[in-house]
């Protein structure tokens, strides 16, 4: 199993049978090199989006239109998607799993906001992603929420991918109360970081408040292998 930053909260999963694409935005990503999205792409069999926002579905439908691959997300927004842009779905909802090239991806809450070309579409989502003796936590934006007691007590991750940028999810210092107040992870890797000078710039906080856990500030496009 491995798992590569394309930068944002964009990430490249390879698990079980499936190279899942989530939150691909690329086009206009300045962490994101342009010269590397041949390698981004290369063998995806699905495209995930957490929620609607444009740094989320980024390349999105042109990937999974051009790959012939097919997008998966809460039902309503890729309701838009196929009408809009004449791509194959897989819409489902919040405690809904589908099963993705031996991967089985579970669709949890989180606590955002939701827009598709500025109209509210569906809702913001996480993701729990099983497959290969992981559970992988793909948090979404989202803040701190009580919904992660449960989730972390039934799903048990043991990788967290967590948006810790701050102003608009969870800066570092939450983030790290929620990895310590409701799961046990053994690796966490932030996202939705360092991509304007608006957000965090570094993971050092989360680092230093998770002893224990292997805190990883990834580099864009360099795999980091389980």
């Amino acid at each position: 199993m491995r798992i590569t930053w394309l930068g944002h909260s964009g990430f490249r999963i390879e698990i079980e049978n499936a190279v899942l694409l989530v939150d691909p935005w690329l086009t206009g990503n300045p962490m994101f090199p342009a010269d590397r999205r041949d390698a981004a792409l290369t063998g995806a069999t699905h495209v995930f989006l957490t929620h609607g926002h444009g740094d989320h579905t980024g390349d999105g439908p042109e990937i999974a239109k051009a790959l012939g691959i097919p997008m998966a997300g809460i039902y309503d927004l890729m309701g838009h998607m196929q009408a809009k842009h004449g791509v194959e779905i897989i819409g489902f909802n919040k405690g809904g799993t589908v099963e993705a090239g031996g991967a089985k991806v579970t669709m949890v809450n989180a606590c955002h906001s939701s827009t598709f070309d500025g109209v509210p579409i569906g809702s913001e989502a996480g993701f729990m992603i099983a497959g290969e003796g992981h559970t992988i936590y793909v948090s979404g934006d989202t803040d701190i929420m009580a919904d992660m007691d449960w989730m972390g007590d039934l799903h048990k991750p043991d990788i967290g991918i967590l948006s810790a940028g701050g102003h608009f999810t969870m800066d570092m210092k939450r983030a790290a109360y929620a990895a310590k107040r409701y799961f046990n992870f053994q690796t966490v890797i932030p996202c939705h970081y360092r991509t304007f000078p608006l957000l965090e710039q570094s993971a050092a906080e989360l680092a230093a408040a998770l002893p224990g856990v292997k805190v990883i500030e990834p580099q864009v496009m360099e795999p980091i292998p389980f």
